[in-house]
């Protein structure tokens, strides 16, 4: 019962964007959007969201890599797990274990990259609904693969490998055949629908944008051609 005990730590990345996925596709039903369509937009957002969050690492005294000189190279200091402090110095100055390399900073340049990167590709190319999502899964993952194995800070492990290393293998290639599958799909748009219709996302074949919708005089929302 230790995964619920949120007082004693944070939130998974793995967990946090899973059941967000949960919420998502609640609210996508309940106000008539495809949740396709709200994935792909809150993708590079989403990647923002995790790059300033890696900067909590910095404050809570973990995840670093390897020692090390480089002009970056993190400050880490000894930690009493009784009160959750440096331990200090008769002096009152903290105890220093050591510079090391800053993988939460690594993880948080990369997120941004990769943001950036999402908004690049889906804007020329034109990718179709879901694989900017799909891409996200496959950049972050890729990312979090190479910066655990960089990371020297213990962690549970699986066949001598950090468990969120085999879980980033696993969702990367998770997420590259879901892109395989879906970059070819139509592109997505998102207009507005009934209240009563869960599928307000249309897409055409051939690239005409959705027909739009007008009121009647009855209040009903009709769909007419313009000519």
């Amino acid at each position: 019962m230790g995964a619920f005990r949120i007082w004693e730590g944070g939130l998974g990345i793995w967990g946090a964007v899973a059941l967000g996925l949960v919420g998502a596709a609640i609210g996508a039903r309940r106000t008539g959007v495809r949740l396709a369509t709200f994935a792909d937009a809150a993708a590079p957002g989403l990647l923002l969201a995790q790059g300033l969050g890696r900067w909590g690492n910095w404050f809570n005294n973990e995840l670093y890599g390897e020692p090390t000189a480089l002009p970056w190279k993190l400050q880490i200091h000894a930690m009493n797990p009784a009160t959750g402090r440096a331990v200090t110095a008769a002096d009152g100055t903290p105890e220093v274990l050591g510079y090391f390399q800053p993988t939460f900073l690594y993880e948080s340049l990369w997120c941004v990259a990769a943001a950036s990167l999402l908004m690049l590709l889906d804007r020329r190319y034109k990718l179709g609904a879901g694989s900017v999502f799909a891409l996200y899964i496959v950049f972050y993952t890729a990312g979090r693969f190479a910066f655990e194995l960089m990371r020297s800070d213990y962690a549970n492990t699986i066949m001598g490998l950090r468990v969120n290393t085999w879980v980033s293998a696993l969702l990367f290639l998770a997420g590259l055949g879901l892109f395989l599958v879906l970059r070819s799909r139509p592109r997505s748009e998102a207009t507005p629908g009934n209240s009563d219709t869960v599928g307000a996302v249309e897409t055409h074949t051939d690239g005409r944008p959705p027909e739009p919708r007008l009121d009647t005089p009855d209040g009903r929302n009709d769909r007419h051609r313009l000519r």
